[in-house]
């Protein structure tokens, strides 16, 4: 039986994350003026909570499932790597699209612990871009070489995106956490490499000041259903797996609104497969849905707490 795309549905499905019917309501689920701060000046802020235990297992639950290559709705993600088959915990694992194919996935996109802290580091009404799962399984390999974010992003403009990655598991030194490189959003883009292969590829591309950020990389160390947030051009990475635990986690992507497409046959996604706008039109529903419109609800509430604006 073919699965229905779930990416053509635009509310939760499912009771797994309640929804405000208050201000009061989005209050717990404000970013503070130090966290902005925070933000604006290292290009990130991380240990915000977004899940519980029994969110965090029903999202393992579904990305187990996923993991099996021959599973319902495969047919929708927009990348899908894995490099072995077989039980979840022995394979390397990435895909694109996951909101597409499973509930759970498509409901934490409608997270208020997830809308309220983009909305305030983007200081306005956002848009899905694509989401993404890993899996790094104990004693495994697998890095995600230096890089930023919008230099794979270019065939979308402005630059006015964020990055939401979420734990689920702890993730630590030992088993592949994120690492960051404070400041480097300032730098401004710098030549891309291949993702997976050499870990430092990017750093030849550095100047020698930038080489001495470079050496001050620092890791994310969270608890899972934690998540960091980080500006589109921040310079961050990740190694190996060398505990005896998975390091598994998804990521949300989004811009604001009224970002418009910039492909063309040179700039144009990976895999070819991301729904296209010609350029010039701003990137909009079905696959690109509105998040968040604060002109639609709580209008009141959201113009007056903290943004990336206003701090």
């Amino acid at each position: 039986m073919t699965a229905s795309d779930l990416g053509l549905i635009h509310a939760p499905l499912t009771r797994m994350f309640p929804q405000p019917t208050t201000a009061a309501e989005w209050e717990p689920f404000q970013l503070t003026t130090t966290q902005i701060r925070q933000f604006r000046d290292e290009g990130y802020v991380s240990g915000v909570r977004l899940l519980d235990e029994a969110q965090v297992e029903a999202l393992r639950q579904e990305l187990a499932e996923m993991a099996q290559p021959d599973h319902s709705g495969r047919e929708y993600f927009y990348e899908y790597h894995s490099n072995e088959s077989g039980a979840e915990e022995t394979t390397l694992f990435h895909a694109l699209g996951a909101w597409r194919v499973r509930p759970g996935f498509h409901d934490l996109l409608w997270n208020p612990a997830f809308l309220m802290p983009a909305y305030q580091l983007l200081g306005q009404g956002f848009r899905m871009f694509h989401d993404q799962l890993f899996s790094k399984p104990a004693r495994h390999g697998g890095v995600v070489a230096w890089h930023q974010d919008y230099s794979y992003w270019t065939w979308t403009r402005p630059m006015s995106h964020l990055t939401c990655w979420i734990g689920l598991d702890d993730a630590n030194t030992s088993n592949g956490c994120l690492h960051y490189i404070p400041r480097s959003h300032r730098w401004g883009l710098v030549e891309k490499t291949a993702l997976a292969g050499d870990m430092y590829a990017v750093r030849e591309a550095l100047s020698p000041l930038q080489q001495q950020d470079f050496d001050r990389k620092i890791p994310i160390v969270m608890a899972r259903g934690e998540a960091t947030f980080h500006h589109p051009a921040l310079m961050h990475g990740s190694y190996e797996n060398r505990s005896e635990h998975s390091r598994r986690a998804t990521v949300i992507n989004v811009f604001t609104d009224g970002v418009l497409s910039n492909v063309d046959e040179q700039n144009r996604p990976v895999a070819g497969v991301y729904p296209e706008f010609p350029p010039g039109e701003p990137m909009r529903e079905p696959y690109y849905p509105l998040l968040l419109d604060p002109r639609e609800k709580f209008q009141d509430f959201l113009s007056s707490i903290p943004t990336i604006d206003t701090v």
